[in-house]
């Protein structure tokens, strides 16, 4: 960690100062920035109740794994969930392996995890979990941007990894619904939510290889075509870092799309539409995710159950 950062004579916050540190020194995109300051902050918040005094680089050396797992039922009172908690462990980690320097030694606590078992669709907190860990794991800004909005539209527009990969610079600029081209060439129109387009816009604006509209939107580190690989190894190291089920799959987030909007009443027919399912039998295997999706909830808030 750097010694003693000062705006006049008063030491910079920690938080402020490992902020810098990640957009200077490691290039984490603003978005990354912000929340590994956030989960700083509010380490350094509990801390003071918990510890019941300020907390400075002396205390947060110190810290057991007792103080950690302290902080997450903290957390985890506040509404964190399994995805979520896994995250905030991650980003402490970080911080706390800063402020201790090379060789720091860190307190071992086990991160939550996801009970694993019967197939069930990816919740959204586990959904966004993912593609934010995804996006905070990248070595540049602009791969950070490319990778979120690569997930958010599988999961937020229900495309398959290719059809995604296979958007050309021709959407853009991007309006409330893009053509695409799925499996026999067929093309349908798929509408955009906000905040996807302006996850796609914020990634045109970062990508250093342009976007010719007959060249691929997606590109590589190396400025070539994006590669479905690349995606799928990031989406396995995130899973693992978040304690998420091995069907934690890019295409996983596809049948999250499909099952939610069956969930909140979407119609079969327009369903089958916007998945670009061939035939209806193709779209209503996810009735019957949805059925044991509410046997599950059942079990688990029934008295009886």
């Amino acid at each position: 960690m750097e010694a003693g950062e000062e705006t006049g004579a008063e030491p910079l916050p920690l938080p402020l100062r490992y902020g810098r540190h990640l957009a200077r020194d490691r290039r984490r995109s603003a978005h990354t920035v912000r929340a590994y300051q956030a989960t700083a902050e509010r380490l350094l918040a509990f801390l003071r109740g918990h510890l019941g005094g300020p907390v400075g680089e002396a205390e947060l050396k110190a810290l057991s794994a007792t103080d950690l797992r302290a902080f997450l039922a903290h957390r985890r009172g506040e509404g964190l969930g399994n995805a979520s908690a896994a995250r905030e462990l991650s980003a402490v980690r970080g911080f706390l392996a800063w402020v201790g320097g090379e060789g720091a030694s860190l307190p071992r606590v086990k991160g939550p995890r996801v009970k694993k078992g019967v197939p069930r669709p990816i919740s959204p907190d586990e959904a966004i979990a993912l593609a934010e860990d995804v996006s905070e794991d990248a070595a540049e800004p602009w791969i950070a941007a490319r990778d979120w909005a690569v997930l958010l539209l599988l999961y937020g527009a229900g495309l398959r990894i290719g059809e995604a990969l296979g958007l050309t610079g021709a959407v853009l600029p991007l309006g409330e619904a893009i053509a695409v081209t799925g499996k026999r060439a067929k093309t349908r129109m798929v509408p955009l939510l906000p905040p996807v387009r302006d996850a796609i816009d914020a990634y045109v604006r970062l990508n250093p290889w342009g976007t010719a509209r007959d060249a691929e939107l997606f590109r590589g580190a190396k400025g070539g075509p994006l590669a479905a690989g690349v995606v799928r190894r990031s989406v396995r190291a995130a899973r693992v870092r978040l304690g998420l089920g091995d069907r934690t799959t890019p295409h996983a987030l596809r049948h999250s799309f499909a099952t939610h909007l069956l969930g909140r009443g979407a119609d079969l027919r327009a369903l089958q539409e916007l998945l670009g399912h061939a035939s209806l039998s193709s779209t209503q295997v996810y009735t019957a995710v949805d059925a044991a999706h509410l046997l599950d909830v059942y079990r688990n808030a029934h008295p009886r159950a």
